[in-house]
C-alpha cells in the first residue's frame, strides 16, 4: 500500500500523522511531500520513506498513491496561508486514490459538523479511516 502525507508550514501534522500510520501499518509504503522544505525534512525525520518538496512533486505523487492523507486545505488552492497552489490541489481531487483529509479550521477555511476534537483524536481517526479504505480494497 502506497500512503501519500501532504502538509505545510511545519510539517507537524504530517509528522504526527507518519508516526501513526507506520505504527499501525509497518509494510505501507509512505511518501512525504511538503510544500515546503521545513514540512518535508519534519516528516522525513518522522519516518517516511521518501520526500519531496513542492508543486510537481505533489502532482506526480499523487498519481501514484493509493491512500492520500492530509490536512483539508490540500484540496483547496491557496489554503496554508498560500503554500497550496491551485494545481496542487487539483491533483489530489482528481488522483483516484482514496483520500484521508483532517478537518482543520483555520486559515479561514471553517468545516461544519466537526466538533472541536484534539490533533491525536483527529490523527487517531484518521488511522482508522486509512485502515477501512485498504480493507475495501482487498
Amino acid at each position: 500500500m502506497r500512503i501519500l502525507i501532504i502538509d505545510g508550514q511545519g510539517g507537524r501534522l504530517g509528522k504526527q500523522l507518519i508516526e501513526s500510520i507506520r505504527k499501525a501499518f509497518p509494510a505501507a509504503e509512505i511518501t512525504a511531500v511538503g510544500t515546503n522544505n521545513t514540512a518535508t525534512a519534519t516528516m522525513l525525520k518522522a519516518g517516511a520513506d521518501e520526500g519531496a518538496t513542492g508543486e510537481n512533486p505533489v502532482i506526480v505523487a499523487c498519481r501514484k498513491a493509493d491512500v492520500i492523507v492530509g490536512p483539508i486545505g490540500i484540496v483547496i488552492a491557496d489554503a496554508l496561508l498560500g503554500e497550496v497552489t491551485a494545481d496542487m490541489a487539483a491533483a489530489v481531487a482528481r488522483s483516484d486514490a482514496a483520500r484521508v483529509l483532517i478537518p482543520m479550521n483555520r486559515c479561514d477555511h471553517l468545516v461544519a459538523g466537526v466538533s472541536a476534537q484534539s490533533i491525536g483524536e483527529l490523527i487517531q481517526d484518521a488511522v482508522e479511516k486509512i485502515r477501512s479504505v485498504t480493507e475495501e480494497k482487498c
